[in-house]
C-alpha cells in the first residue's frame, strides 16, 4: 500500500507553507484567477474571474467543451501555467507570487501531475522513469530510490516492467508509470489532465479505481476529462464554460 511506503523528508516543507497533508481547509484557494493570452487575433480570455475552493481528500473531476478553460485552469494549480491577474493559494503557499525556480521546486515536492500523453522520457527506463522527481528533489537517499521507485510500480502493477522502455509497453501501461512517476516525492495533490484521453475503456477504469483508491489514502485528487460517466463517479465535478464556472 502507499500509505506503507516510505514517505520523504526532505520533501515535506513546501515553499511558503505546509506540505498540505493536514489542517488544510480548503487546501486549494483561487480567487478572481484571469489568464489572458495574447494571440495574433487580439486577447483571448481563457479564464475570466475564477473563484474555487478545493478540501483536502477530495476528488474533484473538471468538464467542459473543449476550448472552455478546463485544461488551463489545472495548469494554473500545477503551476504549469501563470495567471494574468487573481491568486492562487495551496496550504498557505501563494503560488502566484513565486518564481520559476522557487515553483519547480514547489511543484516537485507538493503536486504530482498526470498528463494525457505519459511525458515518459523515453530513453530512461520505466523505474528510472519514476526516479526522475526524486532526483531532482534529493528527496529519498540515493541508495532507497530504486526500492522506492519499485513499490510504487507494483502499487501500479507494473512492476515486471520496469527496466523496459517506455516504447516497449502498453499506453496503459506507460499511463501507470506516470502515475507512480506523479507519486514519487509522496505529494498531497495530483492534478491530471485527461488521463484516460487515449486510453480503453476498461484501461481508462482501471486507471480510476488507481485514482479512487489514492483518494481513500489522502491524496486530493483533480482530474480534466472529457468522460462524463467518470466525472459523475468522482466526489465533486466542476464545470468550466467559456472561462468561467457554472457548476461547483
Amino acid at each position: 500500500m502507499l500509505g506503507k511506503l516510505k514517505t520523504a523528508t526532505t520533501a515535506d516543507v513546501s515553499l511558503n507553507g505546509k506540505n498540505g497533508h493536514k489542517n488544510c481547509d480548503p487546501l486549494i484557494d483561487i480567487r478572481q484567477l484571469v489568464k489572458v493570452y495574447q494571440t495574433p487575433a487580439g486577447d483571448f480570455p481563457a479564464l475570466k474571474g475564477i473563484d474555487l475552493e478545493i478540501g483536502c481528500g477530495e476528488f474533484v473531476t473538471v468538464v467542459g467543451k473543449s476550448g472552455s478553460g478546463k485544461t488551463t485552469l489545472i495548469n494554473m494549480i500545477a503551476g504549469i501555467d501563470r495567471p494574468t491577474s487573481g491568486e492562487i493559494v495551496i496550504s498557505e503557499a501563494p503560488i502566484h507570487n513565486l518564481d520559476e525556480n522557487q515553483m519547480a521546486q514547489w511543484r516537485g515536492r507538493n503536486l504530482g501531475v498526470v498528463f494525457q500523453f505519459f511525458q515518459l522520457l523515453p530513453t530512461l527506463s520505466v523505474v528510472e522513469n519514476v526516479m526522475i522527481p526524486m532526483d531532482f528533489c534529493n528527496t529519498y537517499p540515493l541508495n532507497e530510490r530504486r526500492e522506492r521507485a519499485m513499490a510504487l510500480l507494483e502499487k501500479v502493477d507494473i512492476a515486471e516492467n520496469a527496466d523496459k522502455l517506455p516504447s516497449e509497453i502498453s499506453g496503459g501501461q506507460q499511463q501507470r508509470a506516470a502515475i507512480a512517476r506523479a507519486l514519487a516525492n509522496d505529494p498531497p495533490i495530483l492534478a491530471a489532465d485527461e488521463p484516460t484521453g487515449n486510453l480503453d475503456s476498461k484501461t481508462a477504469d482501471d486507471i480510476f479505481h488507481l485514482f479512487t483508491d489514492m483518494v481513500d489514502q489522502g491524496k486530493t485528487l483533480l482530474m480534466v476529462t472529457h468522460d462524463n460517466d467518470l466525472a459523475k463517479r468522482a466526489t465533486r465535478k466542476v464545470v468550466v464554460a467559456d472561462g468561467e464556472l457554472v457548476a461547483n
